[in-house]
């Protein structure tokens, strides 16, 4: 399936409006329709990215919200999202897709990286960010994405790095990830799934300098055992 309808967006936006669980046992029937369609939607988009990637697991997330710990108590999400992993050790970074009726959009990078992997990446910006800001100024690329997302940064400078240092904004960052927004119309259109698939295709010279940065050493030797 390459187009979606607009019943998906039609359910969220009635689950916004009726967030509780007698709604949704009296219209379990559209949530699975949907379902069935969405799932539809991701395996043509799992197909494509194969064209020129290789896609290890598609992770749909649970429209159930974890509330143990949150003031708000409403049990469901009202987007739907799901991401995309890359296969084999030297392949590093994930696509990611959230549909929600006025906030739909794609992203890519690297999320909450593990502390040895966020070290690595932050050494390699110290010693030389020319080719990531290469990559980030690429016209297309810029014009895309306008740059990683910066809601993730410490305060001034993480521990053992200048907080003068000329990349000290790549530096601060905790995840290296950015983000393209689509509007409803653009979601529901018969090319969103080519639209979709060229923002990810913009995605892979990021992803091979990430993942080179992050399979070897700071001295350019492999980490990855043979």
């Amino acid at each position: 399936m390459s187009t979606l309808s607009k019943s998906i967006f039609e359910f969220l936006e009635d689950l916004k409006q009726n967030n509780h669980r007698d709604w949704m046992q009296e219209h379990k029937k559209r949530y699975q329709s949907n379902e069935k369609e969405l799932k539809a939607f991701y395996t043509s988009v799992t197909e494509r990215l194969n064209q020129e990637d290789e896609i290890e697991k598609t992770k749909v997330f649970r429209i159930n919200r974890d509330i143990r710990f949150s003031k708000d108590k409403t049990p469901y999400n009202v987007h739907r999202s799901v991401s995309f992993s890359r296969a084999g050790a030297h392949r590093r970074g994930g696509y990611y897709l959230r549909l929600e009726p006025g906030n739909s959009l794609m992203a890519g990078g690297f999320f909450g990286p593990e502390p040895a992997d966020l070290l690595r990446i932050r050494k390699e910006f110290e010693m030389d960010a020319t080719e990531i800001r290469d990559i980030l100024d690429q016209p297309d690329f810029k014009k895309a994405f306008s740059g990683f997302n910066t809601a993730y940064q410490v305060k001034t400078a993480p521990k053992g790095f200048s907080k003068d240092h000329e990349a000290i904004d790549l530096i601060r960052n905790k995840s290296f990830f950015v983000e393209h927004k689509f509007t409803d119309t653009q979601v529901l259109a018969p090319d969103f799934l080519e639209k979709l698939i060229y923002h990810y295709s913009l995605l892979r010279p990021f992803f091979d300098y990430m993942s080179d940065v992050l399979t070897t050493d700071l001295n350019g030797v492999s980490l990855i055992q043979d």
